[in-house]
């Protein structure tokens, strides 16, 4: 065995190799929200932010908003790159599937067993386009299918027949089928979780409502999850969460059909409600800087106590 110096053990996380990215982590206890945590990695000569978001298991729009000043399509031979590998855990109940829209993301909590230790699985996903709205609320998987065919319903028959592309009544498995490998049927008509033959549109808005994973990914949880297992789909462009003494936040654009004022009260209502349960206040000026830069990234929250917080 040898013991890899600090300034070698940074360099091997820059190397252009896949990193230690996890999937999936232990399930933190109660009173901690986060887990994971972020790597950098550099881009090779012919690289865009879409092949490393594919390369290291990320979305396309979250590794956008984590590297601004980063050209999405030339970013440039060995340009260290921040894969957004963080995360808030989504304020809702930690069963199941839970997708949250605003932040193209799912988490999964598979049940433990006696032998494991609770845990989360997090992928990257695609949604549904402003006019295909996915739908939030609670729905449950109802069939598994692999090899799936697709059925184009009418009105995306007709979406495509307006620009010259006619689709036929069933597409059959293989390359050509948009649902790739695997489909998970949910209990509201018309929406599944699925595969791509088109995976650089992961963790953007570009789908007709349906939950579109990377083809790796859904091929790995496609055999973990059961039918009826609950799938919340949420839409909650601020997460907010403790980390042992420290509140964290992590802000993301809002979707199009949403408004802005939402997304404020949703920004200011959460924080000072964690903040005062732990008898502190929060320094607003500071706290301005992280909702104006909207990262995506969880970010240390400027906390005073309660004393401090009455002198100023």
């Amino acid at each position: 065995m040898f013991k890899l110096s600090l300034p070698l053990v940074i360099l091997f996380l820059l190397l252009p190799g896949r990193p230690a990215v996890a999937e999936t982590y232990v399930l933190p206890p109660d009173g901690i929200d986060l887990v994971g945590s972020p790597h950098w990695v550099l881009t090779r000569q012919k690289d865009t932010l879409l092949d490393v978001a594919r390369r290291y298991g990320v979305g396309y729009e979250e590794v956008v908003r984590a590297n601004p000043g980063v050209d999405p399509w030339i970013p440039g031979n060995g340009t260290r790159v921040l894969l957004p590998t963080r995360y808030v855990l989504p304020a809702a109940v930690r069963e199941g599937v839970v997708i949250n829209l605003p932040e193209y993301r799912m988490y999964y909590f598979p049940r433990a067993g006696d032998e494991t230790a609770p845990a989360v699985v997090t992928h990257p996903i695609s949604i549904g386009r402003m006019d295909w709205t996915t739908p939030v609320g609670t729905h449950r998987v109802v069939t598994k299918v692999k090899n799936p065919s697709w059925y184009p319903p009418e009105s995306v028959r007709k979406e495509h027949e307006a620009e010259g592309d006619i689709l036929p009544k069933v597409v059959p498995p293989g390359p050509d089928n948009p649902l790739g490998d695997y489909a998970m049927r949910l209990s509201i008509p018309g929406y599944l979780i699925h595969g791509t033959n088109k995976p650089a549109g992961v963790g953007m808005r570009v789908t007709h409502g349906c939950i579109r994973m990377f083809p790796e990914d859904i091929e790995k949880l496609f055999p973990t999850i059961d039918v009826g297992t609950p799938v919340t789909i949420i839409d909650e462009p601020v997460k907010v969460g403790w980390a042992a003494d420290s509140l964290f936040v992590e802000v993301h654009p809002p979707l199009e059909e949403q408004s802005e004022g939402r997304r404020r009260m949703q920004f200011t209502r959460l924080l000072r409600e964690a903040a005062t349960l732990r008898g502190k206040r929060v320094d607003w000026p500071r706290a301005e800087q992280i909702y104006v830069q909207a990262t995506g990234l969880p970010v240390e929250v400027p906390l005073l106590s309660a004393d401090m917080a009455a002198t100023h």
